[in-house]
């Protein structure tokens, strides 16, 4: 069967970021320029993907579950911290991904105001396939898809930046600033998730025995992490960035069958990656990027089960100065005009 096909709108509003950022001090513009009366426009091409990993402890099982999500091209622009970007899956790029037709929205933020790093999660699946199987079960079909199994995943990262006056994420990701030297920073925060997992004809019923199926699980999960990014800018323009997080989540998870029901509580270490690269220069950039969230739940029924969710992106960037009858109108979208006076006065003090 042939995926359907995916539009989503992601609306990323500045009011959160804008007002962080405007009690903040200023940055170091010898490290980084903000482009803020600046339209940044974007064509970009990107994948987005929620998989589930799971591993039996007393065979050895191994069992990676993918849903059928389309390649996306997009469009979309930054002004003044707003970011509005629009993808279609079209047919054309999307040809022979027949292995199970998923129906799937994907809503991701990944949000950089200045000393702050926040991604939100809102993941509906319904359709995966067996991408890889490793353990003593003989002749498993590679065709083998799952078309009713569902997967919804929420969760929220928040993490403060330590040295966000010489490092600026949006330079990376949005490219709606300008990184000019290289700088690294710690980072430090709180990140949650909740979800589940279901399918009526048992989950994974064709692989998993009898006495082990279920057909339902439920998980939350939350805890303090820390990590650190940098990035290194060669001859002014060119720049890798990396990041990575490590976070120690406390958590319950419930598995549910017809006959029975049993969770458990504990510990389990969960990881975000990402990365970026490209090239950046006043007028235009190209770069690609790529984001990966690891959330383990805690272990029920002799499985452990991953969350694995992510987004990779290619981007093409062109800039424009904006004209004076177009400003008037862009300019409502600086949302500092309706941050009160006396927060204003602070900031200038």
């Amino acid at each position: 069967m042939k995926a359907s096909a995916l539009f989503s709108i992601v609306l990323v509003l500045g009011f959160f970021p804008s007002l962080l950022s405007s009690v903040q001090a200023q940055e170091d513009t010898t490290y980084y320029v903000n482009y803020r009366k600046v339209l940044t426009t974007r064509v970009y091409v990107s994948r987005k993907y929620t998989s589930l990993l799971i591993r039996e402890k007393n065979d050895g099982s191994r069992i990676a579950l993918e849903p059928n999500s389309t390649l996306n091209l997009g469009v979309g622009a930054t002004y003044n911290d707003f970011t509005l970007n629009l993808a279609y899956g079209f047919g054309f790029m999307n040809n022979n991904r027949d292995q199970v037709d998923t129906r799937y929205l994907d809503l991701q933020a990944h949000i950089y105001p200045k000393n702050w790093v926040i991604d939100l999660f809102g993941q509906f699946y319904t359709g995966f396939f067996l991408r890889n199987y490793t353990g003593p079960l003989p002749d498993i079909p590679p065709e083998l898809a799952f078309p009713d199994m569902e997967v919804r995943k929420f969760g929220a990262n928040v993490q403060y930046l330590l040295n966000g006056e010489k490092l600026s994420l949006k330079a990376a990701f949005l490219q709606s600033a300008w990184q000019k030297k290289s700088a690294g920073s710690i980072v430090a925060g709180m990140e949650f998730y909740f979800g589940n997992a279901n399918d009526d004809d048992n989950i994974l019923a064709e692989i998993i025995p009898d006495p082990l199926a279920f057909n339902r699980l439920n998980f939350f999960e939350f805890g303090p992490n820390i990590g650190y990014v940098h990035t290194i800018v060669i001859a002014k323009h060119f720049f890798i960035t990396g990041m990575v997080s490590g976070n120690i989540g406390l958590g319950n998870t419930t598995i549910s069958s017809d006959s029975q029901r049993e969770g458990r509580w504990g510990l389990n270490p969960n990881y975000f990656l990402r990365g970026f690269m490209g090239y950046n220069g006043p007028l235009w950039s190209i770069n690609a990027n790529y984001v990966h969230n690891n959330v383990r739940i805690e272990q029920a029924r002799n499985y452990m089960m991953d969350f694995q969710t992510g987004n990779y992106r290619i981007n093409f960037v062109y800039r424009f100065a904006v004209g004076p009858k177009l400003k008037p109108y862009l300019d409502y979208m600086d949302l500092q005009r309706y941050i009160p006076e006396g927060l204003k006065q602070k900031k200038e003090n």
